[in-house]
């Protein structure tokens, strides 16, 4: 049977990325999507939303980032937030990264908000706890680096959310609802180049200072993401296969880092067709 899969674009395309990467789409895509499967998209944020007979198609959504605010109350947030219940009622799976795991946090319940401590920019370490129920079965916790990029956190979550990490500058970097619902604070998808687009693009908006920046391109030069671990975790989440190989292979996670799994498919063709793609 052929998995669908939708992607809720909450983001406008830089040009760099557009030309580079196929947009956000493409990005999102080259980390999650495999052969046979198809993909749609949906400008959520020009209002562009799924009906209700269309969610039926789905066996899961990816909500992006956003340079919007989760915590802000523009229609169409609202409407997403109204959207993230629907799914979770009907228990589709949700994959939201960045502005798309405070999206869900906040419609599960949970305050966000402006980051207490400003902006995280750069590649950060992320710790998970041995004690969250997908790790029962590791001696010691997990600690894999993630591209950060944002300003906003979540602040506070409901007590049946499991937070599965956190780091020294974000106490909810990652969190799981249930087995259908994961947020990731950070971004898996990015690769360095795009991240240092977009410190260049913050510093033209007088978002950050020169200083900052500086300090964060430093950072960038000196660490790398594990982006293979987070792709395969998130792919796994999305697709149903994460609590199978959590339960049924204890050696997945080994000397903190998780083994990437070589079958998955590297550098796609990606075919348009309106909404529609098909990875070939």
């Amino acid at each position: 049977m052929i998995m669908r899969f939708a992607v809720l674009l909450c983001a406008e395309d830089t040009d760099y990325v557009k030309k580079k990467y196929g947009g956000y789409l493409g990005v999102f895509l080259r980390m999650l999507a495999e052969e046979g499967e198809l993909w749609d998209v949906f400008h959520v944020a020009r209002g562009n939303f799924p009906d209700e007979q269309q969610t039926q198609l789905y066996d899961g959504f990816v909500i992006t980032g956003s340079c919007n605010d989760a915590h802000s109350d523009d229609a169409w947030i609202i409407e997403l937030l109204s959207l993230v219940n629907k799914l979770d009622s009907m228990n589709k799976k949700i994959l939201g990264i960045c502005f798309g795991h405070q999206i869900l946090a906040r419609a599960l319940g949970g305050k966000v908000g402006r980051a207490l401590s400003g902006w995280d920019l750069g590649v950060r370490t992320i710790n998970f706890s041995p004690s969250t129920k997908m790790f029962t079965r590791l001696e010691k916790p997990v600690v894999l680096s993630l591209i950060e990029c944002h300003r906003d956190e979540v602040h506070e979550l409901p007590s049946e959310v499991e937070v599965l990490a956190w780091s020294d500058k974000t106490r909810v970097e990652a969190f799981r609802y249930g087995d259908h619902i994961m947020g990731v604070q950070g971004h898996p998808e990015y690769t360095k180049d795009i991240l240092l687009h977009l410190i260049d693009k913050l510093l033209q908006r007088n978002l950050i200072e020169e200083p900052y920046a500086v300090k964060a391109r430093a950072n960038i030069e000196e660490m790398e993401p594990d982006r293979e671990p987070w792709k395969e975790l998130c792919t796994n989440f999305l697709k149903g296969r994460l609590d199978y190989e959590i339960n049924h292979n204890p050696n997945m996670v080994k000397d903190n880092v998780i083994n990437y799994n070589s079958n998955m498919v590297k550098d796609n063709e990606i075919n348009h067709n309106t909404s529609l793609v098909k990875i070939m």
